[in-house]
């Protein structure tokens, strides 16, 4: 948000609420999602988007995978390589 948009929250507000007036329906509704915890927030949108699609259970063929073939190839040391902070295990 830029310096000038802020003074006008109340303007951005009113048009907001004025577009869900004429266009959230009971056939295309808008959802609000509530986002102070952003973390939640994601974890709440992408729970209720998958609450809006219908699943069917797949039944898959049974696949039998071979063995891998790991001697022809020795990795570099795990140390060499950039990691991303496990923050989430």
């Amino acid at each position: 948000m830029d310096l000038v948009s802020r003074s006008k929250w109340a303007e951005y507000s009113k048009a907001k609420d004025l577009m869900f007036e004429y266009t959230d329906t009971k056939h295309s509704p808008w959802y609000v999602v509530d986002a102070d915890d952003k973390k939640a927030a994601r974890l709440n949108c992408i729970d209720h988007m998958l609450s809006k699609i219908e699943y069917q259970t797949v039944h898959y063929p049974s696949v039998t995978l071979p063995e891998v073939n790991k001697t022809s190839y020795q990795r570099p040391p795990n140390n060499q390589n950039n990691h991303i902070p496990k923050k989430y295990e």
